[in-house]
């Protein structure tokens, strides 16, 4: 009955032998404790006292921080997978308010979410900067983008703070245009890379963090993972990740709310999606128009959009190699994942708590209670919102990098295992000499 004043049960699972830091007044510490001592208890609205209750609320209209954003447009650089993306940084409300007044008064200006503007080709040239301020890359969730609700309160009180921030939009999402005949999909860390690399050059002191929701959990955590200990991001967040999306889909496909409810209402908003871009979508001629929007559900739009565009045979084939659960294992930056296990999208079972005890790298913080980029207080705003900003604020706040980077490589953490067999996380599979 402790739901009656709001109370969950947080949980916590890592490597028995956490990921040793050292703070800034030369104290030992390690990731588990830190991440322990940041994150503040889970009080909810008891009146949203299960995770349909709590996912569904997240539907109502909520105008949340009025954060503002200018867009940059970045032309992708990858040689497979050409195209644009759009990128939206986040300003100053006055800066952005000025900026909103002048876009009222253009005519034929392009549709953009609330309260963003494009960038000038002058502000664009006066935005590489020395400054040490720390930066947080932000991923949304499925069909979101930089407008997302959830979204705006977890960078609210870091930029509020002095952080820089900026969102890397999926193709195709907040209103973006594509020119080639791809979305975004779970495994499209491109680019966030681009991006990452990209700030790294114009913006050299920075620290660099990270925080992805839902999807956008799923694409920063394989990006970790393939990166590895090349990684330049100081730590990352990860909230409400699907983790196991293979076992995602069978467990929505089981009951009828998740087939009727949640499976069809992102069938729908990914259909939405598709009319805004089908011109260009259509150009592939491997997608069979007819099929495509008779589909209802999630993965018959994957079956027939994604499956087509990626080149997997089935939804599952493009669910096993998207998911981000054996890229876990090759994280080798601080890392924090955030997951209710009433998650109805999100299934519990999903959740690789084995993979987490294996990667000094990783703790997981549980709630019992919370739904799918739920957790709502009573008082307001959302509880994973406010844990993920601060874990990130106390790393950054009281983390000397240098002196933890020291004492990783003092204490050997990263110790070259036995030449074969050798269990690669980003393949899945075992590698093993030809005899």
């Amino acid at each position: 009955m402790s739901w009656l004043l709001g109370y969950a049960k947080t949980s916590y699972t890592h490597h028995p032998q956490s990921l040793p830091l050292t703070t800034k007044s030369s104290q030992p510490t390690t990731l588990s404790a830190l991440a322990q001592a940041s994150i503040p208890p889970c009080r909810l609205n008891p009146l949203l006292f299960n995770g349909h209750l709590q996912t569904m609320y997240t539907a109502r209209k909520d105008p949340g921080p009025p954060i503002h954003y200018k867009r940059r447009i970045f032309k992708s650089t990858h040689s497979v997978y050409p195209g644009q993306f759009a990128v939206d940084f986040v300003i100053s409300r006055e800066v952005g308010e000025k900026a909103m007044n002048g876009k009222k008064l253009e005519e034929g200006c392009d549709e953009l979410p609330e309260r963003t503007t494009n960038f000038t080709e002058g502000e664009w040239d006066d935005m590489p900067s020395t400054d040490t301020r720390p930066m947080l890359i932000a991923l949304h969730g499925l069909t979101g983008g930089s407008h997302e609700v959830y979204l705006r309160e977890t960078l609210a009180p870091l930029t509020a703070s002095g952080w820089a921030a900026c969102v890397v939009n999926g193709r195709g999402c907040a209103l973006s245009k594509i020119t080639t005949p791809q979305l975004f999909n779970s495994r499209a860390t491109w680019d966030v890379r681009q991006t990452i690399t990209y700030l790294r050059d114009i913006f050299p002191n920075r620290p660099l963090y990270a925080v992805g929701f839902s999807l956008g959990a799923n694409i920063l955590t394989n990006y970790l993972g393939e990166e590895g200990s090349a990684c330049i991001l100081r730590a990352a967040v990860s909230c409400s990740n699907p983790w196991n999306l293979e076992i995602c889909n069978v467990a929505l496909q089981s009951s009828y709310l998740g087939l009727e409810v949640y499976c069809r209402t992102m069938g729908g908003n990914l259909k939405r999606l598709y009319e805004l871009h089908k011109d260009e979508i259509l150009k592939n001629p491997g997608i069979d128009k007819e099929k495509v929007e008779s589909s209802r559900y999630l993965f018959e739009f994957d079956r027939h959009v994604q499956c087509p565009t990626w080149g997997y045979p089935t939804e599952g084939a493009y669910y096993r190699d998207a998911q981000s659960v054996d890229a876990l294992c090759a994280v080798r930056v601080p890392f924090l994942g955030v997951n209710c296990e009433d998650d109805p999208i999100s299934s519990k079972a999903a959740i690789p708590f084995e993979e987490f005890k294996q990667n000094p790298y990783a703790v997981l913080c549980t709630t019992n209670w919370g739904g799918h980029l739920g957790s709502f207080q009573l008082g307001g705003g959302r509880w994973f919102a406010s844990a993920a900003a601060a874990f990130l604020a106390k790393m950054h706040d009281e983390v000397d990098y240098e002196a933890s980077e020291a004492e990783r490589e003092r204490t050997r953490i990263d110790v070259p295992g036995k030449k074969y067999p050798i269990f690669d996380p980003n393949h899945r599979r075992l590698i093993l000499p030809d005899a």
